[in-house]
C-alpha cells in the first residue's frame, strides 16, 4: 500500500470540526493522522493540495451504473471512471438491474465486475420483494450476508401494504436499512411531469404531490408500527418534507435525501418538447424547490444524491411522455452543490456533510470523515477551477444531462479510495 502525504490544503471535515490548512497522512488504506505527522512516516507519494479543498470522499446514495443487464447504456466500468472523476468513492446500486438484486449470486457479480472495474466500493443495495414484483419478500438474511447494504424496492410499486409491512418487520429484525422511494401508483397514474403549469400548457399527464406526500404519510405509519429504520429517497415536494419534519420530531428512526437536480430545476426551466427534462419524481415548483433547500439547511433532509440514471440516445428519443425518465448526473453533482453554496442556501462544510458524514451515518460506514483508522477516501477539489459540459470532459456513457454545454464551477483534482489513487486531473 501506498504511504500518502497530502499537503498545503484547506482540509474540511464536518465529522470532527476541522476546517483549517493542513496536511493529510495516509497509510495501509487508511488515514493515519490530520496535521500531526506520524512518527518516522515516509511518503511514497506527495499531493501539493495548495489552493484546493482537501474533505472526504463522497458517497452516492443512489446512482444507476447499468450493469448488470444495460450495457448499452453504460458499464460498471464507463460510470465508476465518471464516479470517480466527481470525487465520489461509494456508490449505492439500487436493486432494479437485470437479472434484479435478489439473490447471492447476482450480489457476488457486481462485486467482482466493481473489483475488475478498480473501483471496490460499489455496495448493493438489495431487493425488498422478489424479482421487485412487489408480493413475495426476498431472502433479506442472505441478502444482507452476501453484502447488500440496505434493502429497497427501487420505484416498483407493492402489492398492497400489508407486503411492505411484513417487508419492514422483516428488515428490523435483521437491522437493515430500508429505502423507500415514495410514489401511490393509483395517483401518479403513468404520469411524466408535475401536475402543473407546464403539464397543463403541453396536454402531459402530471403527477400530483398526493402522488408522493400520501405514500410518505402511509410509510410514516408502518416506521412507527414496525420499528423499521427507514430512508426516504429522492423527495421532492414541500409536503413530503413537512411530514418528515414532524416524524423526525417525534423520534422516529427516519432520514431522507434529494436528488441534486432537484435543487436547481422547476417544472419553469423544463424547455417544451425536450425529455432531457423527463425525471421521475418529476421537477416541481420554485415554492418546492426553495423549501428542499431550506430543508437542507434546517437538518430536515440528511443527504444529496445523484440520482444517476445514464441513458442510451433512444431512449429519450419520441415524445416526451414515452421516452425514459432520468438524468446522467454524477459528474455534476460537485459543482451543483457549489452553486447551492455560492447562492448563500447552505455553507461549504455543511455541503460537504450533505455528501460525506450524512450518508456514511445513514448507511452505519466507517467513512465519510478523515478520523484515523477509518478507509481513506478522500476528494481534493479546487473550487474556482471552470469546466464545460461536454464530450471532451465527460466520463458517462450517458449523456442526457439538461446541463450540457453549461460551464461549471468547481473541479475534481484527485480521488483516493481506500488509499489508492482512483482519479487525477
Amino acid at each position: 500500500m501506498t504511504k500518502i502525504h497530502i499537503s498545503n490544503g484547506h482540509i474540511i471535515d464536518p465529522a470532527n470540526n476541522i476546517d483549517q490548512l493542513g496536511s493529510v497522512y495516509i497509510a495501509n488504506g487508511q488515514i493515519l493522522s490530520v496535521n500531526e505527522p506520524p512518527s518516522g512516516f515516509t511518503a511514497d507519494f506527495t499531493i501539493d493540495a495548495i489552493d484546493n479543498i482537501v474533505c472526504p470522499g463522497f458517497i452516492d446514495l443512489n446512482a444507476r451504473l447499468r450493469e448488470p443487464g444495460q450495457t448499452y447504456k453504460g458499464t460498471l466500468l464507463s460510470e465508476t471512471k465518471a464516479a470517480a472523476s466527481a470525487g465520489i468513492t461509494s456508490v449505492c446500486l439500487p436493486p432494479d438491474t437485470s437479472p434484479v438484486i435478489d439473490s447471492q449470486a447476482v450480489v457476488e457479480l457486481i462485486h467482482d465486475k466493481s473489483e475488475k472495474a478498480g473501483y471496490s466500493q460499489v455496495y448493493p443495495v438489495g431487493a425488498l420483494t422478489y424479482k421487485l414484483a412487489g408480493r413475495e419478500l426476498s431472502s433479506m438474511a442472505a441478502l444482507k450476508q452476501a453484502g447488500c447494504i440496505a434493502v429497497s424496492n427501487a420505484m416498483a410499486p407493492f402489492a398492497n401494504l400489508l407486503v411492505l409491512r411484513r417487508a419492514m418487520e422483516y428488515a428490523s429484525s435483521h437491522d437493515l436499512l430500508v429505502m423507500y422511494q415514495p410514489n401511490e401508483p393509483s395517483l401518479s397514474n403513468m404520469g411524466c411531469a408535475h401536475e402543473g403549469t407546464f403539464a397543463t400548457r403541453y396536454g402531459l399527464p402530471g403527477i400530483p404531490y398526493a402522488a408522493e406526500s400520501a405514500a410518505v404519510a402511509q410509510c410514516l405509519e408502518l416506521v412507527e408500527l414496525t420499528g423499521c429504520r427507514l430512508h426516504f429517497s429522492q423527495i421532492s415536494c414541500k409536503r413530503s418534507a413537512i411530514k418528515i419534519q414532524q416524524a423526525k420530531k417525534y423520534g422516529l428512526a427516519i432520514s431522507a435525501d434529494v436528488a441534486i437536480h432537484q435543487l436547481h430545476i422547476t417544472e419553469n426551466d423544463i424547455e417544451p418538447f425536450n425529455s432531457v427534462y423527463h425525471v421521475l419524481p418529476p421537477f416541481r415548483t420554485d415554492k418546492d424547490k426553495q423549501h428542499l433547500r431550506n430543508s437542507l439547511a434546517q437538518g430536515t433532509i440528511d443527504a444529496i444524491c445523484s440520482d444517476h440514471q445514464p441513458h442510451d440516445l433512444d431512449a429519450k428519443l419520441g415524445a416526451f411522455p414515452e421516452t425514459e425518465p432520468g438524468i446522467s448526473s454524477l459528474e455534476t453533482l460537485l459543482p451543483l452543490m457549489l452553486r447551492l453554496v455560492k447562492e448563500n442556501e447552505i455553507n461549504l462544510s455543511q455541503g460537504i456533510a450533505l455528501l460525506t458524514q450524512n450518508p456514511a451515518n445513514i448507511l452505519k460506514l466507517q467513512s465519510g470523515a478523515l478520523t484515523p483508522g477509518f478507509s481513506a477516501d478522500i476528494c481534493i477539489f479546487n473550487p474556482s477551477t471552470h469546466w464545460q459540459v461536454n464530450d471532451e470532459n465527460w466520463k458517462s456513457e450517458g449523456k442526457n444531462t439538461p446541463f450540457w454545454g453549461e460551464i461549471f464551477e468547481g473541479r475534481v483534482m484527485h480521488t483516493i479510495q481506500a488509499g489508492k489513487i482512483i482519479y487525477s486531473l
